[in-house]
């Protein structure tokens, strides 16, 4: 009498394995080199050309040398409309990695391997915040370093060291995962990419301005926690500077802590994840 040999249950796989697998999904992936070089470079492009602008008009002005240590010289390291282009970057890769496997169906073969969707949705998102962590680290010391270089001509470049350079580096540099992860957020629940990247722009670059008002404590307090409005507070040279190409920069009637920036900061990536767990997990594919 002949017996059947039960089968073998193949081993689970590892979260290390998931991590791997990410990995090599995401550097496969050639256009994301064109895209990280293409907004690395607009990025930093502007906080240089920014940088070189001011210094032209201080050559060209009658500044007095010692007014000008006045002037800020974090802000054309970190002009706003090159890291939203950065946040807008980082927010598309990162929604690329859940959409681009639904869109090629792809997203079943993971799922028939690898049952457990939350876990796949983690690596997901541990391998998109750890590369654009990097990313960000590039683009922001870049920005940083050639622009005060840039201002040492005029003697008033910044070290890293000055009062508020570090934690303008670091929270540029969050910046890009912290988008990344919103990004994968939005691509779970709309799943195209062109929805997907219509709502990017729309939650972190054109939501922010409906609630710039200080009419109303509460519409400041909504814009206030926003991750753009939380990362201007945090680059944002708390002493009073001349611009040589305007006037002293007005502040708000409600501004943000620093302490309450990197909050929403940490609140806006947690709820990015959750989220996205979530929906992958409870969604039919």
């Amino acid at each position: 009498m002949s017996t059947m040999t039960p089968p073998v249950a193949e081993p689970r796989a590892r979260f290390g394995d998931l991590l791997a697998a990410e990995w090599i999904k995401m550097r496969s992936l050639r256009s994301s080199y064109a895209v990280f070089a293409a907004g690395a470079l607009v990025s930093i492009g502007i906080c240089a050309n920014s940088a070189r602008s001011n210094v032209h008009l201080i050559e060209h002005s009658a500044i007095p040398d010692d007014q000008r240590t006045a002037i800020d010289p974090l802000h054309a390291a970190f002009v706003p409309e090159a890291f939203q282009i950065l946040m807008v970057v980082a927010a598309a890769v990162g929604a690329a990695t859940i959409f681009g496997e639904y869109s090629s169906g792809m997203i079943r073969t993971t799922f028939a391997a690898v049952p457990a969707r939350r876990s796949v949705v983690a690596a997901k998102a541990a391998v998109a915040a750890a590369v654009m962590l990097v990313y960000g680290t590039v683009v922001a010391t870049a920005s940083f370093g050639v622009t005060q270089a840039i201002y040492d001509s005029q003697r008033i470049g910044l070290p890293i060291t000055a009062p508020g350079a570090f934690r303008a580096v670091a929270a540029s540099a969050l910046l890009a995962p912290v988008a990344a992860l919103v990004g994968m957020a939005l691509g779970a629940l709309v799943r195209h990419a062109a929805g997907t990247v219509v709502a990017i722009v729309g939650v972190l670059v054109l939501l922010p301005r409906l609630f710039e008002g200080e009419t109303y404590r509460w519409v400041k307090e909504i814009g206030n926690a926003m991750p753009f409005s939380a990362w201007s507070a945090l680059v944002e040279n708390s002493a009073p500077r001349l611009e040589p190409d305007g006037p002293i920069r007005w502040t708000s009637r409600y501004p943000v802590s620093v302490a309450e920036a990197w909050i929403v900061f940490g609140a806006w990536a947690f709820a990015a994840v959750v989220i996205a767990v979530t929906v992958v997990h409870r969604r039919d594919v």
